[in-house]
């Protein structure tokens, strides 16, 4: 079920943008336990296919981390052949970390075009001509709190938010997609 209530994800094309509805994300949380970091660190990339990322970047493949402070990442997977993420990584970096399943208390949407820039220059602070791929911010849009992934240089983005904020979210979205120019 997709945060809009429907069983299909919306995309909405407005301009030169798309913003897509992601509910096809599985979602977990990843918190190094006390004095376990750097087992943590030696444990990761059998488990992630890569490193955990460094402060304000993503790492990974079909499975991948992003940073959301120090010592905490959020991983994210396809959630067809990762349902079980939280599971999977409790089972195998649980002595290390502390991991909680997220997949229903967030909300992804992706969004690209060529007016991907101008959108979020009119919605956040961050500096996003200056991001590059891989590069993870957080900031707020309307108040809301959101991470803000780089996909593709100055054309596509993910934007992260709670689930409770994610119709408010959208409607921002929207709203400042039709009224650019």
């Amino acid at each position: 079920m997709t945060v809009f209530g429907k069983t299909e994800a919306r995309l909405d094309r407005i301009g030169a943008l798309s913003i897509a509805e992601r509910p096809d994300i599985a979602l977990a949380s990843l918190a190094a336990r006390r004095e376990r970091l750097t087992s943590l660190e030696a444990a990761a990339p059998a488990v992630l296919g890569t490193a955990l990322p460094g402060v304000s970047r993503v790492a990974g493949g079909t499975i991948r981390a992003f940073w959301t402070g120090p010592a905490q990442w959020l991983v994210e997977a396809p959630y067809d052949t990762h349902e079980d993420l939280a599971a999977v990584l409790k089972q195998n970096l649980g002595g290390d970390a502390s991991i909680t399943e997220q997949s229903d208390g967030w909300c992804a949407f992706d969004i690209e075009g060529d007016a991907t820039i101008a959108l979020l220059e009119r919605l956040c602070a961050a500096d996003t001509r200056a991001m590059t791929p891989g590069d993870v911010l957080r900031t707020t849009i309307e108040h809301m709190g959101c991470f803000l992934i780089c996909e593709q240089a100055g054309h596509a983005f993910r934007l992260w938010t709670a689930r409770s904020s994610a119709l408010s979210l959208h409607h921002a979205l929207t709203t400042v997609a039709a009224a650019l120019p």
